[in-house]
């Protein structure tokens, strides 16, 4: 018996395999979207998590699940529980330590602040960040959350129509020439020179003040001969252009809000959201939305859809907080809005965490989101 052991050739797939060394999931245009998705959370549940590698990651589940979901924006707003989470810490504490927390972490002295800064971070393409967020505390743990990979988050070699850039100053630097470092390129006469991530110069044939983020938009659908002296011209567009024109998801906005009110109340969009959600244990189940036997469940088209979700007291703390309510002697959260639901009937644990819930409740309701929808 040979008692050598024989090389094993390797297994070859079959030519129809899927091949799995790539993702395939990468976000393509097929039609124009004209509808938009709004999501809001309070900032009370930063002040919640009690370290800040917590808080961190807290954010950054949430930044994901507004990326996978499509969300076009994100309000948070103030629930009237930060401030007293903060003022008030369970277990025993160290003045000294508190004091030095509060000063130097904003995840605890202002959790609103400390969210909209995590999730302006990610949403910003990553050869645009060093221009935009400096060094911060909020940011020191931020390099170790997951990508959000989100199609304006364009590599270098990567060819888009859209592309997001930052205007930069286009006369040469003299200090830098003497230290023979190569020069920034002259502009042309009535121009902008941005950074678009490109190895390719973009001017935009309008006048902007430098370090200003600007949406462009090329000539051209397909990509140009990369030659290193060869120059891009591109317009300024609106943020929404890529959604409304081609149908990319283009990021989220993100927006403040001092109350639960001003959520509803101080809507970007003309006309307000034409459909609101609101999420408790105590709604009706999701589930039953769109039920053929019941009309009054019946979701009808939007153009602009809201998802509220509550922090650890839920959203009845956040109508007792807010004075505007209080006034019109508003005192239950259902009668805000369009639905009230109930977004995991059952549940086995006493209560949902907000991450959590979000995810929860994009995920029911996009197949609603998408076929009711206006295009």
């Amino acid at each position: 018996m040979d008692s050598k052991k024989r090389k094993r050739e390797p297994e070859r797939a079959p030519l129809d395999a899927a091949d799995t060394s790539k993702p395939t999931a990468i976000y393509r245009a097929t039609e124009r979207r004209a509808y938009t998705l709004s999501v809001a959370v309070p900032g009370s549940i930063i002040a919640n998590a009690q370290t800040p590698e917590l808080q961190t990651s807290l954010a950054g589940q949430i930044a994901r699940a507004l990326a996978v979901f499509c969300v076009d924006e994100v309000v948070i707003f103030h629930d009237g529980q930060a401030k007293q989470e903060i003022d008030t810490p369970e277990g025993p504490s160290n003045s000294h330590e508190d004091a030095e927390r509060k000063e130097s972490y904003n995840g605890y002295s202002d959790p609103n602040y400390f969210l909209m800064h995590i999730l302006s971070y990610l949403e910003t393409p990553p050869y645009l960040r060093k221009c935009f967020f400096p060094m911060h505390p909020d940011l020191r743990l931020a390099g170790k959350l997951p990508s959000l990979d989100m199609p304006h988050h364009l590599k270098r070699q990567e060819w888009c129509q859209y592309r997001e850039g930052v205007t930069v100053a286009g006369n040469p630097d003299r200090e830098k020439q003497r230290k023979k470092i190569p020069r920034v390129w002259k502009k042309p006469f009535g121009h902008t020179l941005v950074d678009t991530g490109l190895h390719t110069r973009v001017f935009l044939p309008e006048t902007i003040l430098p370090n200003t983020r600007v949406t462009v938009k090329f000539q051209h659908a397909e990509p140009p001969s990369e030659i290193p002296s060869n120059e891009l011209l591109a317009e300024v567009v609106a943020p929404s252009s890529p959604r409304i024109e081609s149908g990319y998801y283009w990021g989220y906005d993100i927006r403040s809000a001092s109350s639960l009110s001003a959520v509803l109340t101080e809507c970007p969009f003309d006309g307000g959201y034409d459909i609101t959600f609101g999420t408790s244990e105590r709604g009706i189940p999701l589930s039953t939305l769109n039920d053929p036997n019941s009309e009054e469940r019946s979701v009808p088209e939007f153009s602009h859809m809201m998802i509220v979700f509550g922090g650890v007291a839920g959203l009845e703390v956040a109508v007792k907080a807010d004075k505007e309510l209080e006034k019109l002697n508003v005192k239950k959260p259902e009668t805000m809005f369009d639905y009230w639901l109930d977004i995991c009937p059952g549940q086995g644990s006493r209560t949902i965490r907000t991450e959590e819930a979000v995810w929860l409740g994009l995920m029911g309701l996009k197949d609603i989101v998408q076929k009711k929808g206006r295009k």
